[in-house]
């Protein structure tokens, strides 16, 4: 939690005030008590009705600048906690930016989604009742037993014995419930996890009739975290009726001791019901105090949750101020490149050595799993080579900074990501200061432009998350345009044309080679007819290269290539 309250620093001054007022506030609640004894020994044992109103008054003004110190306390407090996670949320999410797909793969999404919404908000709520009570309440505990000590000694010795047991009680159950609620916090990843794979993948339990099945993995897992929380709150709900037990069996035996000290003379009928009112504000603060320190073990917690994802540094240093591109000839150059996934037993990628001139178009092809969208990502620097090297002009990828990597190169993924917002603003993804000319000759080349100039409002309808409303031919294609726009020098199209026929295909594949400027295109595709026209053709198998060279090469002297290539004509001619 200690690293976590850096986030504070901006709020110093909130900070500081929120539990000062707080104090303020208890500081003239503690002289409610003593003005309710002056009522009752001199204004009702006199029969003075002025005097009652009087005090009466007083009380009443001890009641509302208590509520105003009260709000304004909470403003304090509440600013302080909501700029807190506010700027907590800024910096978790720009720590996640920075790590590699390698610890993204690692964390998994459902637990990051937890940490940044769950587990920020039960820290914030810390925060927030921290600045408020864990001040205020040990002080009305220790202010009344110093009252009570200014009223009777006797009866404050007993004030002087509770206090500690209620003390032993609450931290001993705060002690017992922190690492209960960790795992009952691990758990809510789990369900989470659970949820996010069924509405993600609801088409596909759909298909396979799976509805039951998922129904019940997800009623065990939420039954699990129902009783974990249930377990847990069983035992916080302990502390509230014991500390109602001791402080009851205090407040007799106070009643008690009083009534023998009223007798003796020793106090008065006043000073009894002051320190009974004392002890009834420690009940109170302490029943405030159990709450508090429930909240405050949630969120010690999702704190260290938190700051775990704050230690995971990336696998893969990046640099700020990198090496200056210098263009020339070769553009792309793999030196014995080699690729292991963290936590696999053999390497993805072996052996890996090609170089690629600049214009040039490279095909990429292989079987499921041989590696193909691992070897392009190696360029994008969204894995580091494990063995070899990997140069962009020349230079090692790791020397450049990502942005001037990253802004030259674009990639259209497998999967046709698209964000909620216009068709405008999606593709200014590609480039932020796009013309409107611009975007329709991306879309003309994307073989897009048609469709989207059907739409009402054309660049201006609405696309919706992840484009649900559009097909999935559709999503590709604006994808592939958004990638286009920014003129890129080198762009990667990884199997992103399966959704099209073979004629919108190989009219893309024409666009895109008749753009101005010397793109260089790498094209991974499953379709021997989508990378005929290359110049060069990598075949993977198993990770390693298994022939390169143009179509007509390989269909001489490749076997993988020529059996991909017969296996399709076969199924065409069929």
């Amino acid at each position: 939690m200690k690293s976590l309250l850096v986030y504070l620093k901006n709020y110093k001054k909130e900070s500081a005030l929120a539990p000062l007022f707080k104090m303020l506030e208890a500081f003239f609640e503690l002289f409610v008590p003593l003005v309710m004894a002056a009522i009752i020994d001199k204004g009702i044992a006199n029969e003075d009705k002025l005097y009652i109103g009087k005090m009466g008054l007083i009380m009443i003004g001890l009641g509302l600048i208590g509520m105003a110190v009260s709000v304004t306390a909470q403003y304090f407090s509440a600013k302080a906690a909501v700029g807190f996670s506010t700027e907590l949320k800024h910096a978790l999410f720009a720590h996640i930016q920075q790590l590699s797909f390698t610890e993204l793969d690692r964390v998994g999404t459902s637990t990051l989604m937890t940490r940044m919404t769950s587990d920020v908000n039960q820290v914030q709520n810390g925060v927030n009742m921290t600045l408020r009570l864990f001040m205020r309440s040990p002080f009305i505990v220790f202010g009344a037993m110093v009252m009570a000590f200014t009223i009777d000694v006797k009866c404050a010795l007993i004030f002087v014995v509770t206090i500690p047991l209620l003390s032993i009680v609450v931290f001993g159950i705060m002690i017992w419930t922190i690492p209960l609620y960790r795992k009952v916090q691990g758990q809510l990843d789990n369900v989470l996890k659970i949820t996010r794979e069924n509405l993600a993948g609801v088409r596909v339990i759909r298909a396979f009739n799976k509805e039951n099945e998922e129904i019940e993995r997800f009623d065990e897992n939420n039954g699990r975290l129902a009783a974990m929380q249930m377990f847990v709150g069983k035992i916080s709900a302990i502390m509230n009726p014991v500390t109602y037990i001791m402080i009851n069996g205090a407040v007799i035996i106070l009643i008690w001791t009083g009534a023998i000290q009223v007798n003796i003379g020793e106090i008065s009928q006043g000073e009894v019901v002051a320190l009974v009112n004392y002890m009834s504000q420690i009940l109170v603060e302490l029943v405030k105090l159990a709450s508090l320190i429930i909240t405050i073990t949630k969120a010690l917690a999702c704190a260290k949750r938190i700051e775990g994802i704050f230690d995971i540094s990336s696998s893969m240093p990046y640099t700020e101020n990198g090496a200056e591109v210098e263009e020339r000839e070769e553009i792309i150059r793999l030196k014995q490149v080699g690729l292991t996934y963290e936590g696999a037993g053999e390497e993805a990628l072996s052996d890996i050595d090609f170089s690629v001139k600049k214009g040039q178009t490279i095909g990429i092809i292989g079987g499921t799993g041989s590696g193909k969208s691992s070897l392009v990502h190696l360029i994008l620097r969204f894995y580091d080579a494990t063995r070899g090297e990997v140069l962009y002009y020349g230079k090692n990828v790791k020397d450049y900074s990502l942005f001037n990597l990253r802004s030259r190169i674009r990639i259209v993924m497998q999967k046709a990501v698209l964000f909620g917002g216009t068709i405008a603003q999606n593709l200014t993804w590609g480039k932020e200061d796009a013309t409107e000319q611009e975007m329709w000759q991306a879309l003309e080349a994307a073989q897009a432009a048609e469709f989207v100039r059907h739409k009402e409002g054309q660049l201006e309808s609405y696309v919706e998350q992840g484009g649900k409303n559009l097909s999935g031919g559709q999503r590709q294609r604006l994808t592939i345009a958004r990638a286009l726009i920014g003129k890129p020098d080198i762009l990667i199209l990884d199997d992103s044309a399966s959704a099209l026929d073979y004629a919108t295909d190989a009219k893309l594949r024409k666009a895109i080679a008749a753009m101005e400027g010397d793109t260089t295109v790498f094209i991974v595709s499953q379709r021997t007819s989508s990378l005929q026209h290359a110049d060069q053709i990598i075949v993977l198998d198993d990770g390693r290269i298994a022939g390169m060279g143009t179509h007509t090469d390989l269909l001489d002297h490749c076997v993988v290539y020529r059996e991909i290539y017969e296996s399709q004509y076969a199924k065409q001619d069929a």
